[in-house]
């Protein structure tokens, strides 16, 4: 491996305490880290050049992101006393889930030793990042507008697909030797998931994880697929795999067993390209086809891609990492978990889950690391799926305008309408909570109110609403498995809230009043065009707390 090993300066450093251990572990690697050449963008991008991807890798993706004051950079953290988690939820707390940098930790403590990084994490957190993963340069001091316009991009891409799916476009092979994440090639004994640097992210975690990896099947029935699965370390050649029932990877296991094989054949990669990381975590195709001639596709550039070492499996040639495995399917499944789950609650320990013998693993040398610490960070960009969701929406309700899923609240879903006929609000919002199974809580609001503001849209739910009659409860409905309210999983309860202004059919008021802003811009349409010009001066030197 390219860091250093633990076992050869144990080696030369009998009779050292743990503490001293742990201190010669630090000076080592940031002894690495003063070696290490200037972190700049790789591939065709100089260092100055400013530029809006395609990125060829995860390296060119975080210098765009520094180049743009995004990314907090850290020296020293301790995670066997949590730091990292700490500071992370701190960065959220001040910043918000929208706003908060990428954050990079470029030596990290984990069971005892100290780890050359860089480790990570949320570069995918802040508004910017939507616009930044389809190669646009974002709306300046305005994030509505950024993610409106990475919305339209997105439907560019299923207006160009067959039938509301992503175009494909052909990706190419290349040799091993021009493949960077077959720098250094590890087999049989020289393979230690331990001795690299994959942390336990939350003290109640049952352990370290593989958490953003892209874990590739290929099954004769279902085809190819990848998606992002935890993945929970067990031993050094020993990885749990953990997708949820009814995704790509559990239903080609399925299909394997039921077929009477052994076992599944299985790649991962860590420290993709934004775009196979997009992809790999949003569910975009929707056909049997390929998901990298889907990143091809969207890059514009096909995607560079090598063979595995020891499967059949393209994998992106440009990732920091490929695990490669065997998946038994009939040697008995293993417990994993708790893992801190996306709803911010602990998910629970499962009695029998799917696991691998890992077979090699293939990597940069000084590999970087990507950790999503689930449930605090925004995870990848979700202008995607909405839009996705939006557009096959929009094929039975016209009148739909906006659909938003907020990060932060999973399991609410905003919906704005140009309401056309008296009780469509909740026909509408019934459909919506038949066809997206996260949405839980589904609010229907005018076509007036921003549902991306969600100050605006709890505004409304106070002023528009009335409980009764505009609320329908729906018994059971399918929802996310992950919903750690549910008993009867993976079924749940919905509500529709019809927050639209009920008209006098509806039992609303025979006039609603306005709003009071809509007034201010009707009726002195040139105030906010004078103290916009003015705004410099009018601040002054002042600037609110955080700014």
């Amino acid at each position: 491996m390219s860091t250093y090993s633990r076992r050869d300066f144990l080696s030369q450093s009998a009779g050292l305490s743990a503490a001293a251990l742990a201190a010669a572990d630090l000076k080592l690697a940031e002894a690495q880290n003063a070696a290490a050449p200037p972190r700049v963008a790789a591939g065709n991008s100089a260092a100055t050049a400013w530029q809006v991807g395609p990125f060829e890798d995860l390296r060119e993706w975080m210098a765009e992101l520094e180049r743009r004051n995004l990314v907090l950079r850290v020296r020293n953290i301790d995670q066997d006393a949590y730091e990292g988690t700490a500071l992370m939820y701190r960065l959220i707390d001040r910043f918000g889930m929208y706003f908060a940098p990428a954050l990079v930790m470029e030596n990290v403590r984990i069971d005892g030793r100290w780890y050359k990084g860089p480790i990570i994490t949320n570069h995918f957190g802040h508004w910017d990042t939507e616009c930044l993963s389809f190669g646009l340069q974002p709306v300046a001091g305005d994030h509505v507008a950024t993610y409106y316009k990475a919305l339209a991009r997105v439907d560019e891409f299923l207006k160009q697909g067959n039938g509301g799916a992503f175009p494909t476009a052909p990706f190419v092979e290349v040799a091993r030797e021009a493949a960077p994440c077959k720098q250094v090639v590890l087999r049989g004994d020289q393979i230690d998931l331990t001795s690299f640097a994959f942390m336990q992210s939350n003290p109640a975690d049952s352990g370290r994880y593989v958490n953003t990896g892209s874990v590739f099947t290929d099954d004769r029935e279902l085809g190819k697929n990848f998606g992002t699965y935890r993945c929970e370390i067990k031993g050094p050649r020993l990885l749990g795999i953990n997708p949820e029932e009814g995704q790509g990877a559990w239903q080609a296991f399925m299909k394997a067993k039921e077929r009477g094989e052994s076992s599944v054949k299985v790649s991962i990669a860590l420290g993709q390209d934004p775009v196979t990381w997009v992809v790999s975590s949003s569910k975009l195709n929707r056909a049997k086809a390929d998901e990298l001639e889907v990143v091809s596709a969207i890059r514009g550039r096909p995607l560079r891609v090598v063979r595995s070492e020891t499967n059949g499996h393209l994998v992106p040639a440009t990732a920091e990492m490929i695990i490669e495995g065997e998946v038994p399917l009939d040697q008995g499944m293993l417990p994993e978990g708790p893992f801190g789950e996306m709803y911010g609650y602990m998910g629970a320990r499962k009695a029998a889950n799917f696991w691998m013998n890992v077979t090699a693993v293939t990597h940069r040398r000084n590999p970087w690391f990507v950790n999503q610490y689930t449930g605090v960070t925004r995870g990848f960009p979700t202008a995607p799926l909405e839009q996705m969701a939006l557009s096959a929406l929009k094929r039975f309700v016209p009148n739909i305008k906006m659909l938003h899923t907020p990060v932060e609240a999973t399991g609410l879903c905003f919906v704005s309408i140009k309401k056309q006929k008296p009780g469509e609000g909740l026909e509408i919002g019934k459909r919506i909570a038949q066809i997206v199974g996260i949405a839980k809580v589904i609010v229907i609001v005018d076509d007036d109110i921003e549902v991306l503001d969600r100050t605006a849209v709890m505004h409304t739910l106070g002023s528009r609403w009335q409980p009764a009659p505009a609320t329908a409860i729906i018994p059971e409905s399918r929802g996310m498995p992950l919903d750690p309210s549910l008993t009867k999983r993976p079924m749940t309860s919905k509500v529709v809230i019809d927050a639209t202004r009920q008209w006098p059919q509806e039992g609303g008021p025979a006039e609603y009043q306005a709003l009071n802003r809509t007034e201010l811009e009707r009726l002195a349409p040139e105030a906010f065009k004078r103290i916009d010009s003015r705004w410099d001066a009018l601040l002054g030197k002042y600037r609110p707390p955080g700014a």
